[in-house]
């Protein structure tokens, strides 16, 4: 009987060491390293089984499943992120993220620096709250973005309403549109 006392107390001893849990810190670096990697799983080993994204107005709720969408739409334009600075505040995480993909340069706002609010729940990022892009030029965002959508609609209807569609479907359509207007007759 004590032997088995022994093996199960080492048994949990063992597991116990094994679940260390993360700092916040861990979490966020985690998060943007999955990104780097494109490994999704790295991914939902670090997020809730619920996940908000927060953009000025618009709140967008995901599941890990609805998130996946999220990620390959995002991988078509193959980003990269570099963590600038990260701050503790509240139980929360300010990070400071440097990105660069194909659709940014297209938009002329590459690489974007944005600041981030992130928080946790149970070792687990529940929330991203984009803050401000200290670099960013909206107007000329707009205006790139704006001529590609005309121009396509234009020249290109089958890829037209790529603007608004978010799965991997719409993005891989965006960067078509993108290629084919780079590469227009009539550029400059």
């Amino acid at each position: 009987m004590k032997i088995h006392f022994v093996l199960f107390f080492l048994t949990i001893l063992l597991i116990g060491c094994n679940d260390k849990k993360r700092t916040p810190r861990e979490l966020v670096t985690e998060y943007y390293n999955a990104f780097n990697s494109s490994d999704f799983d790295g991914l939902t080993a670090v997020i809730a089984d619920s996940i908000t994204i927060v953009e000025g107005d618009y709140v967008m709720p995901y599941s890990k499943e609805s998130f996946y969408e999220q990620f390959k739409w995002d991988s078509i334009f193959q980003p990269t992120y570099e963590i600038v600075a990260l701050e503790d505040q509240n139980n929360q995480i300010i990070a400071t993220v440097a990105s660069s993909s194909k659709r940014y340069k297209f938009l002329k706002n590459d690489p974007l620096t944005c600041r981030f609010r992130i928080s946790f729940n149970s070792n687990e990022i529940t929330k991203l709250e984009s803050l401000e892009c200290l670099d960013a030029d909206w107007n000329v965002w707009q205006t790139e973005r704006d001529s590609l959508v005309s121009w396509t609609s234009k020249n290109h209807p089958e890829l037209d309403g790529f603007i608004h569609d978010l799965t991997m479907n719409g993005a891989i359509n965006y960067q078509k549109a993108i290629e084919l207007y780079e590469n227009r007759k009539d550029a400059l």
